[in-house]
């Protein structure tokens, strides 16, 4: 994730997620494999441990929120590392012939889907840039 004009609030990690938006897990590591933030969401609640111990939170969310320092629409982002638009929220193709689509504010990029990489950008200030790239079975 980068933030553009906020270097300190960029990071960059591995991370294993499992579940959905309602039920899931996520664990981060950093560059030599050491897990850097363990977090847990269920109805009603999220916890997130980077290594002070537990906080709780009411939601992922505001666990996002709490943990990434900037809004990511976290319901939306699982249907988008899966490659398709988010049915909680009307959404456009690109008009620009690339892949991909808008929502939210958000333009994903499927353009590099084939080799594993998905983008989603957010424009309004300050602009943020999530990237992954997904190992597939």
């Amino acid at each position: 994730m980068r933030v553009d004009g906020h270097p300190e609030r960029s990071l960059s990690a591995g991370f294993e997620l499992s579940g959905d938006a309602e039920r899931g897990r996520l664990v981060l590591t950093g560059p030599l494999g050491a897990t850097a933030a363990q977090a847990a969401w269920s109805p009603g609640r999220a916890w997130l441990d980077a290594g002070q111990g537990r906080q709780a939170f009411v939601d992922l969310d505001a666990l996002a929120d709490a943990a990434l320092g900037e809004r990511v629409p976290m319901a939306a982002l699982f249907d988008w590392l899966r490659a398709r638009p988010w049915p909680g929220s009307p959404h456009t193709m690109r008009i620009d012939g690339m892949a991909g689509f808008d929502q939210l504010g958000w333009r994903i990029d499927l353009s590099r889907w084939a080799e594993g990489w998905i983008e989603a950008r957010r424009a309004e200030p300050p602009v943020v840039t999530v990237r992954a790239r997904l190992e597939r079975p």
